[in-house]
């Protein structure tokens, strides 16, 4: 319910993938959480996407560039049959408990020559939201807070709130 939620307002998807032997087959399996996460955003709207290979650290052997490579086949062709082009999806490798690649550059990595996470998030290309139309702000919820009163949340689609 939550990643629905979530995917509902997201104007990229960023899909962490583990990358661990074993961990990345059951992920992609038929009824895999990295499919259904996918084919979820897909449906929900998020046309845009980042592909992180979480925990390279843990490869046989560790930082394996050909267990990346053939992730990136595989995901990739999922991903086009969802309806992504797959040109457009970056696919980095990760380790984010250690913080490998996700602000800078790893070390352990020398043979990847993409961008960060960081750097691909900051590609993004922003949305087109018309401030001159009418005010459109879908709600995703609303809070009680004592002592403030009842807020809505929720995206401005378009227009503006002053």
């Amino acid at each position: 319910k939550n990643m629905i939620t979530g995917t509902s307002q997201a104007d990229c998807a960023v899909l962490i993938i583990d990358s661990t032997p074993g961990g990345f087959e059951a992920g992609i399996s038929k009824d895999g959480q990295t499919r259904e996460h996918a084919l979820l955003a897909y449906t929900l709207g998020v046309k845009q996407m980042i592909v992180a290979l979480n925990k390279m650290d843990a490869t046989e052997p560790k930082y394996d560039q050909k267990r990346y490579d053939e992730i990136v086949k595989e995901v990739g062709n999922y991903i086009k049959k969802v309806g992504y082009n797959p040109a457009k999806v970056r696919l980095l490798p990760i380790l984010g408990f250690q913080g490998d690649n996700m602000i800078e550059r790893s070390t352990n990595l020398p043979w990847y020559k993409g961008p960060t996470l960081l750097e691909a998030l900051d590609a993004i290309d922003p949305p087109k939201r018309p401030s001159d139309k009418p005010l459109r702000l879908p709600l995703q919820d609303v809070y009680k807070i004592g002592g403030i009163g009842t807020v809505p949340v929720g995206r401005v689609e378009t227009g503006v709130i002053k």
